[in-house]
């Protein structure tokens, strides 16, 4: 789609062959690009910030770029109120926590949020200073994502994590304190990982005692320097799925529901910003390569940001969207289900036609065939995957290509 279209509300409200009944609730996204070092196994946006690029980073520009951004943008999305705010990256804790506040004024100068709206500020250990924090808590984050990935000094070394596991749990114990509400992000089937390894982690964890926990099996992406490079030793197929059956049990045990495929947490505690991403609601994305998926009363519409810091810098004032395109209608089926099917308890089967536009006759050959497999299971109007089809979720998902 042209740039003269991609911030033209009139051009997106056009008549169209979908009918959404209503609009979903709406994210606001905020991409912050640059890291201390790029993790070899990272196929994000991230950019390591060198000091030869001139000092300090562009804190204060980059804020206004993302302000500017977000302007722009507010045609798109007038009068709709924002639920969840996710600062992510990059390291977004790299930025001082006087400017993380400026930014989260200018949002809130810009935006309607309901009372109660998540902001979620991503964090490495390895930018951890003592009330650092308190400092994003007093600046208006209310939940802090910790990224820490091992407890293993060694597995640490070789994911290229630039933090120990001392700094880890320092991190961490500030965290809890600070925050009522935090996640911390592990993964498993490391480099030379083992189940006892995986054991001692999860006994950190046990003694950290967080509301939430991401757990991500380490996957080998394309254009990272682990897929250039792959590592040695990484657990076989069976290694990692008795791995995962000892998460099962140790969530288990510590009162950690399972409601997505990586995300585990105690009651009231579950991350409402990614919980609307896998129920298919919209995210308005400002920031350098950050993405959108908004609708209209007759589309849904995607954008992507120009991904360079620099040139998104440069163009944030005047067109910060390099790319938008409507979605297809014979793609909606495959993106909603990719993203519903994730989740545990599954979802009200009438979303599908309030959020796509499409009748549910679209989802028929697909849902026919997961029934029969009793991959999926249908429940007084709820579907959601068997425990069999949480085993095969990719096949499952392929199912409504």
């Amino acid at each position: 789609m042209s740039g003269e279209t991609s911030l033209d509300v009139a051009y997106w409200m056009r008549p169209g062959t979908l009918q959404l009944s209503a609009l979903p609730p709406l994210s606001l996204y905020v991409h912050l690009p640059w890291c201390i070092k790029k993790c070899p196994y990272c196929d994000f946006n991230s950019h390591a910030w060198d000091a030869q690029q001139g000092g300090g980073l562009p804190e204060q520009a980059y804020v206004q770029a993302l302000l500017s951004d977000l302007e722009l943008s507010l045609p798109l999305i007038w009068g709709r109120p924002i639920h969840s705010i996710f600062m992510g990256g990059g390291t977004p804790s790299l930025f001082e926590p006087h400017f993380i506040g400026e930014l989260i004024s200018g949002i809130r100068s810009r935006l309607p949020l309901v009372p109660d709206c998540e902001i979620t500020l991503e964090a490495n250990p390895g930018t951890f200073e003592k009330d650092r924090f308190k400092a994003f808590g007093q600046a208006g984050v209310n939940r802090l994502s910790l990224g820490v990935q091992s407890f293993n000094d060694a597995h640490l070394k070789a994911l290229g994590r630039v933090h120990s596991s001392d700094q880890a749990q320092a991190a961490a114990h500030e965290a809890s304190e600070t925050f009522a509400r935090w996640n911390l992000d592990l993964m498993y089937a490391l480099p030379g990982q083992t189940r006892d390894d995986l054991q001692a982690d999860l006994a950190v964890v046990a003694q950290l005692k967080p509301p939430h926990v991401s757990i991500y099996q380490l996957t080998i992406e394309p254009n990272t320097q682990f897929a250039k490079f792959p590592p040695k030793h990484l657990p076989d197929e069976d290694a990692s799925y008795d791995m995962l059956d000892d998460i099962m049990a140790f969530a288990h045990t510590q009162g950690l529901q399972r409601y997505e495929v990586s995300a585990f947490a105690k009651a009231a505690q579950r991350c409402w910003h990614n919980t609307n991403y896998w129920q298919f609601g919209d995210y308005l994305g400002i920031g350098a390569g950050a993405h959108s998926k908004i609708s209209f009363a007759h589309r849904v519409v995607r954008q992507v940001r120009w991904r360079e810091p620099a040139l998104y810098l440069s163009h944030a004032a005047t067109q910060p969207v390099a790319q938008a395109h409507e979605v297809k209608r014979d793609e909606l089926p495959f993106e909603f289900m990719l993203n519903a099917l994730r989740l545990v308890e599954g979802f009200p089967l009438a979303w599908f036609s309030e959020r796509t536009g499409l009748p549910l006759s679209a989802l028929e050959p697909g849902l026919e065939q997961a029934l029969a497999k009793q991959w999926l299971v249908l429940e007084e109007g709820v579907l959601r995957p068997s425990a069999q089809g949480m085993d095969f979720l990719s096949e499952v998902q392929q199912l409504f290509l």
